[in-house]
């Protein structure tokens, strides 16, 4: 494998990275986005992603790969430690092609996830990452979403990017499209009609989850069919967003 060797942090391509890691405009104008870690590499491989350029140090173990059109670039670890995203860094750094994230004309009938106002990069990877474990067939990120290329959401969703279909667009034209596809939208919330989530279909449902602390917007709860709640303690009053998404995702896949 031939690879380029570079020592300087104003490289051009350590500039790139270091943009594409910091700034949502930049991504979405290039069209890449940032990665980080061995295992995720060998993720984007597995799946046929478009890797773009890798950045890695001499004692990193690289899984095996083609590198037609990819461009490979050895890196002293000061200037690793400068481009990754990480505290520490595993070695490892590469950019991909983004996928469209516009969603389709219709779906078809299944378990679908909307989330609403998930600020968190975390949570929304780690909810990214329960849904692909329970075979979503879905996943909608609406309003005040974080992004999807954030660094920690690539990095929580632990390859889910390279996997799964995600779609970014309004609360209105998700709900248009589930209502289409003749299935139940759910709001984890309460509310008059709610019930307790174990006594829901989950056949062909699609579940809609808002941000911990401000929960769904009026617009998002009055297109939901009912909500749904998920029975605990009274001494708790609610679970954060990624929690909740584990314990929905997981009764509708039962």
């Amino acid at each position: 494998m031939e690879s380029e060797y570079i020592t300087s942090r104003k490289n051009p391509l350590c500039v790139h990275f270091r943009k594409l890691s910091s700034s949502r405009v930049y991504r979405e104008e290039t069209g890449e986005f940032l990665c980080d870690s061995p295992k995720l590499l060998a993720e984007a491989v597995r799946w046929g992603a478009a890797v773009c350029a890798v950045l890695f140090t001499q004692e990193t173990q690289l899984p095996a790969m083609d590198s037609a059109g990819v461009r490979m670039v050895q890196v002293s670890k000061s200037v690793m430690e400068a481009v990754s995203p990480m505290e520490t860094p595993q070695g490892v750094v590469f950019s991909c092609r983004m996928e469209s994230s516009q969603p389709p004309s219709r779906i078809g009938q299944g378990r679908y996830l909307l989330l609403e106002g998930v600020q968190d990069p975390g949570n929304v990877g780690t909810i990214l990452r329960t849904a692909d474990a329970f075979d979503v067939d879905g996943v909608f990120l609406l309003e005040g979403c974080a992004d999807l290329y954030h660094p920690r959401t690539v990095r929580s969703a632990m390859g889910v990017h390279f996997r799964r279909t995600v779609w970014r667009c309004p609360l209105e034209r998700a709900a248009a499209l589930v209502k289409e596809a003749g299935v139940p939208l759910y709001g984890a919330a309460l509310g008059e009609r709610t019930v307790d989530v174990r006594q829901a279909d989950w056949k062909h449902a699609a579940v809609l989850i808002g941000s911990e602390g401000r929960g769904l917007s009026a617009a998002a709860l009055a297109a939901c069919d009912r909500t749904v709640k998920i029975p605990m303690s009274d001494r708790c009053e609610s679970l954060n967003a990624a929690a909740a998404a584990a314990v929905l995702l997981w009764e509708g896949w039962r």
